[in-house]
């Protein structure tokens, strides 16, 4: 991918979160005439004024349509949707707009392992960034979580030998010491506004109903999950779930090398479990090989066998060693907010899965435990069916505790389903679980809505949530 020339183009870096700031540094540090604008009131921006003192043009409280078209590029956050009446506009009219991703992705040094997925992408990612790490390969992790693309760019160039100011060659994928990795996990939001994003090795774990509030329909949730593997050719690999449909339909859409993952059955190519062990096949007709016992998975669920298995895919495709691959995933821990245990009191087990923020996700979880679960729902609906749960809460869960502004809606699709308790704040979720668990029981915070109604994000979510339950006393 050739970089885009920046240097002295007005751009417009459109939303102020964390990848909106990290990508209107990175254009300012190559020369380019940034303005930054966000429909948030100015009293609610908190790097306003180091905005300014940085010397960029700020616009707050609202979009100009004059500042829009007055722009040689637009590079739009994440966050903000497609459908913003401005950038619709200006669309129109021929500008030039990108994400932050496809931006920073331009620069990178090496190569690119991309995830994506409604479920399991930051333990994915985080586990392959571990793997290369371990193997000693250059490597960064980012993107959706952690860094910004953007912000990631000169330790890629560092590490690569490139200058700060373009992209460097791409090495061969084979060159095991000199190739860079940057293994970047990507949302749907992110891929909506690729236009020639190539990774080396994509991934695509699953895609189950998500974010329906922004996208509106589940093809257009699909269509932008399946823009991953839109510009790679036959020289790249695309990776997928053999076991779930709509991700077995990216593979018509894809012109790279594909490979599946099943924990389910023996496949072909790719990385499976059967028997007691993970086995990868590296091409139709070759004998299997035996990776690790499947006893060595230290993460809880089946749903994180099929993330082992997507892992071993990626590293055994990058040319890292079985040896290397067994060993990081035994020592590797759960990433924090993904079904992490946080305490045991009084024979009550306690765990933290505020990133599951879909009901997908939440199954899931549910399916890790054999019952006895006090569950914690509600957060900011995502125009979800609640009604999905139903089978696994009337096997497994004692009650539904719910919190947030999605709890009435809740409530009124899972009624008569199990006991339910609308404890409205997180506090007094984790009171009415303290007082009401029994020993053997798991009070599990799963709650299959988006956190922004209450809290910043998830991960404030699961911090509240773990806090609250370490300042539990023991029972008299």
């Amino acid at each position: 991918m050739a970089a885009i020339d920046v240097k002295n183009k007005r751009v417009l870096v459109v939303g102020l979160g964390a990848s909106g700031l990290a990508a209107a540094r990175f254009l300012k540090a190559r020369g380019a005439k940034v303005t930054v604008s966000d429909s948030r009131p100015a009293t609610l921006i908190t790097e306003l004024t180091t905005l300014l003192d940085e010397g960029f043009m700020v616009e707050t409280g609202g979009h100009g349509l004059l500042t829009f078209r007055r722009q040689e590029l637009i590079v739009v956050s994440p966050g903000v949707p497609q459908t913003v009446p401005e950038l619709k506009q200006v669309r129109a009219l021929g500008a030039h707009i990108i994400g932050e991703l496809e931006l920073g992705a331009e620069y990178l040094q090496g190569e690119i392992v991309a995830v994506t997925g409604s479920n399991g992408k930051t333990t994915t990612t985080t586990l392959i960034g571990e793997i290369f790490k371990a193997a000693g390969r250059p490597t960064l992790v980012g993107g959706n979580i952690g860094r910004p693309v953007t912000a990631m760019v000169d330790e890629s160039l560092a590490l690569g030998g490139g200058s700060s100011g373009e992209a460097g060659p791409s090495p061969s994928a084979q060159d095991d010491k000199a190739t860079v990795w940057s293994v970047l996990e990507v949302s749907s939001f992110q891929l909506e506004t690729v236009e020639s994003f190539k990774p080396r090795i994509a991934l695509v774990l699953n895609i189950t109903p998500d974010h329906l509030d922004r996208h509106g329909t589940f093809e257009a949730y699909w269509a932008a999950k399946a823009r991953i593997t839109e510009f790679q050719d036959a020289g790249d690999f695309l990776i997928l779930n053999g076991e779930d449909v709509e991700t077995q339909k990216v593979a018509a859409k894809t012109k790279a090398q594909i490979y599946w993952f099943s924990a389910k059955r023996q496949i072909k190519q790719g990385a499976f479990a059967y028997g007691e062990s993970v086995f990868f096949a590296a091409q139709e007709g070759k004998a299997p090989e035996p990776v690790m016992p499947l006893s060595e998975i230290p993460l809880a669920g089946k749903h994180n066998v099929e993330n082992v298995l997507a892992a071993v895919c990626a590293a055994k495709l990058a040319g890292i060693s079985t040896e290397v691959i067994r060993e990081t995933v035994k020592s590797f821990k759960a990433v924090e907010h993904r079904l992490e245990f946080t305490r045991e009191l009084d024979g009550v087990r306690y765990y933290n899965d505020s990133k599951a923020t879909n009901v997908d996700a939440t199954m899931k979880a549910l399916e890790s435990f054999a019952g006895g679960i006090w569950l914690i729902l509600g957060g900011k609906d995502k125009d979800s069916d609640y009604t999905t749960l139903t089978p696994l809460i009337r096997e497994r869960v004692k009650a539904v505790i719910t919190i947030g502004s999605a709890a009435e809606k809740i409530e009124r699709q899972l009624a008569g389903i199990a006991k339910i308790e609308s404890a409205g704040t997180m506090d007094r979720a984790v009171g009415y679980a303290r007082a009401q668990a029994a020993a053997g029981d798991t009070v599990l915070l799963a709650p299959a809505c988006a956190s922004f109604d209450q809290f910043r994000n998830y991960e404030e979510r699961g911090r509240v949530f773990k806090a609250l339950v370490q300042g539990l006393g023991i029972r008299d």
